[in-house]
């Protein structure tokens, strides 16, 4: 089968390098063309797809993201209704993911933030400690990877609370709220808001004045979803009246982040550059040969997402 990628923002060749050729005896891996058509492609692995770029493969099936989020994806106006759209799971993935949300909620808890400060200054003091039993984390998603943040949380002595859009079954001591009471009902628990949103009409800008004046006072924030999920306005605003007392923030709205924007010096933000986890370039192998196997034997591909919801 033959397989195109498709980016304008990055070169998958060279990014996936060694895994093609790793899976060429199943799958013939070409470039995206700026010219001529492709009736023998059925197959694209894409991120940041250029408007019009499915326009010139009427055969295609179905098209892999190189990662969890397809939100760059299923808004390509060339994108028809029809094709499948897969997302990678990775459960190293999940893993990373779940160790950088434990870092800043244990960093919130023990206010290391408070500690730099401290050391700056040369001052040896010890500040005073929080158990993590008396700090509620509030996680917004509720999927593979949220579901893992969670369990770890919880492992780790943390009150821990998963909101969906939808109703999901329970998780153990995880306690899951859902649709927009829910989401109010799981807010006024909450004293740190983790969010893992996929991005979708319905989710953008739902980090905002409304949910923040919701939560505890002197919560805080760990953004690691998709950056146009937050308001940034609101967060400095929440932040500087001390209805946060900080945030963490892995995802922007523009990346890079521009160098005069008042996150990078904001005493109370740490900002990280769209690092808190990755998918392994194995897990995207093996995505793209389970989704030709699926094609060849006429059934929907594993991990197709619905188009509909988003996700």
């Amino acid at each position: 089968m033959r397989c195109v990628l498709v980016s304008s923002r990055l070169d998958l060749k060279y990014y996936l390098g060694p895994e093609i050729s790793r899976i060429a005896d199943r799958i013939e891996v070409v470039e995206h063309a700026a010219d001529g058509a492709g009736d023998d492609v059925h197959l694209a692995i894409a991120w940041h797809p250029p408007d019009d770029a499915f326009t010139r493969y009427p055969n295609l099936r179905a098209v892999c993201s190189i990662g969890a989020g397809v939100d760059n994806i299923i808004t390509c106006p060339s994108l028809k209704p029809h094709i499948d759209v897969i997302r990678v799971v990775d459960p190293g993935q999940a893993q990373m993911m779940s160790g950088f949300v434990a870092w800043h909620v244990i960093g919130h808890q023990r206010d290391f933030a408070g500690y730099r400060r401290q050391q700056r200054e040369h001052l040896w003091q010890r500040r005073p400690q929080r158990s993590a039993d008396g700090v509620p984390v509030g996680i917004l998603g509720n999927g593979e990877i949220g579901r893992k943040v969670a369990a770890d949380l919880v492992q780790l002595g943390f009150p821990v609370m998963c909101w969906s859009r939808t109703a999901k079954p329970g998780t153990g001591p995880v306690r899951g709220f859902h649709g927009a009471a829910g989401l109010a009902a799981m807010l006024e628990r909450t004293e740190v808001l983790v969010n893992l949103l996929p991005l979708t009409p319905e989710t953008r800008g739902i980090l905002d004045r409304g949910v923040f004046t919701k939560m505890r006072r002197g919560g805080y924030l760990v953004q690691v979803g998709r950056g146009e999920h937050l308001v940034e306005a609101d967060l400095l605003a929440a932040i500087d009246s001390g209805q946060l007392a900080g945030a963490a923030l892995d995802v922007f709205a523009t990346e890079p982040l521009p160098s005069a924007h008042p996150f990078w010096d904001h005493p109370n933000i740490t900002v990280t550059p769209h690092d808190a986890s990755d998918v392994s370039l194995r897990a995207v192998a093996t995505t793209l040969v389970a989704t030709a196997d699926a094609i060849r034997a006429g059934v929907r591909p594993p991990h197709a997402i619905d188009r509909t919801r988003g996700y």
